[in-house]
């Protein structure tokens, strides 16, 4: 890809009925692709859980980044408790009380180390699929990835709907479905 070029990706994310017991959790798994002109670039197994207190936990990843010649990379992938991996927060529960606070989304030490802070929990997004407001706002890095800064914009009921980055990337919530 040449610096500059516009390259359109489709990200499907599904919910799936699947769960995952990991360290004693039952997770619930996330299946997201991500497919460029059509061809699957990207294949993602997540694996979530809530809390009591209704903090959303990260406990891992199974992903297949593919490469033009039909091979794949599983690098980043892992899952908390195996090797040292962690578990991380997605979401607070109560994201007032943290507020302005970095916490780690993602820790398994030279594979994925992720970093977030709640910045804002009233952004506005816009997006090809509306408008919403009341947003909360995250302010992400990655170690592995110096220099590169994204932001989040989540709403209830929805999720994600709205990611910019300081290299020029943004991925937006364009539909729907219920099945």
């Amino acid at each position: 890809m040449l610096k500059g070029q516009l390259v359109h990706e489709n990200i499907q994310v599904t919910v799936t009925y699947d769960t995952k017991l990991i360290l004693g959790v039952t997770c619930e798994v996330v299946h997201d692709q991500v497919k460029i002109k059509g061809k699957l670039s990207e294949d993602t197994y997540d694996w979530f859980a809530q809390d009591k207190f209704g903090n959303i936990w990260y406990l891992g990843e199974d992903t297949k980044k593919y490469d033009n010649h039909g091979g794949y990379s599983t690098a980043g992938s892992f899952e908390a408790g195996v090797d040292g991996a962690m578990a991380g927060i997605v979401m607070y529960g109560d994201i007032l009380a943290h507020l302005g606070l970095k916490y780690y989304q993602e820790y398994y030490v030279n594979v994925a180390e992720d970093v977030a802070k709640i910045i804002n929990v009233n952004s506005t997004a816009k997006v090809a699929y509306g408008v919403f407001d009341n947003c909360v706002e995250t302010m992400e890095t990655e170690r592995l990835d110096p220099g590169v800064v994204e932001h989040k914009f989540y709403t209830r009921g929805v999720g994600q709907v709205l990611t910019t980055s300081n290299t020029g990337e943004r991925e937006e919530l364009i539909s729907i479905s219920h099945f």
